[in-house]
């Protein structure tokens, strides 16, 4: 193998290894500091649940509403015929 070849494959060694530890030591910095943890999440709304409603109809009851709605068009279709 030539130098020129050896030298290349190095930097590509050092390249992945600063690519993989950047991470890895930011995130053992800012994790481990327990201040620094909650002055992150204290700042940004992670979750975020949706204003209270009415709960949606059972299946039940959508079934009754939907015969209602049967019966009302079969009415009105026998009053035009």
């Amino acid at each position: 193998m030539s130098s020129i070849g050896t030298s290349k494959g190095v930097l590509e060694i050092v390249k992945f290894a600063v690519y993989v530890s950047v991470p890895i030591g930011l995130m053992y910095l800012f994790a481990n500091n327990n201040s620094n943890l909650q002055k992150i999440m204290g700042h940004r709304e992670y979750v975020v649940y949706p204003t209270e409603t009415v709960k949606p109809q059972s299946p039940e009851e959508l079934r009754e509403i939907a015969k209602e709605i049967a019966r009302k068009r079969q009415r009105d279709q026998e009053m035009r015929s």
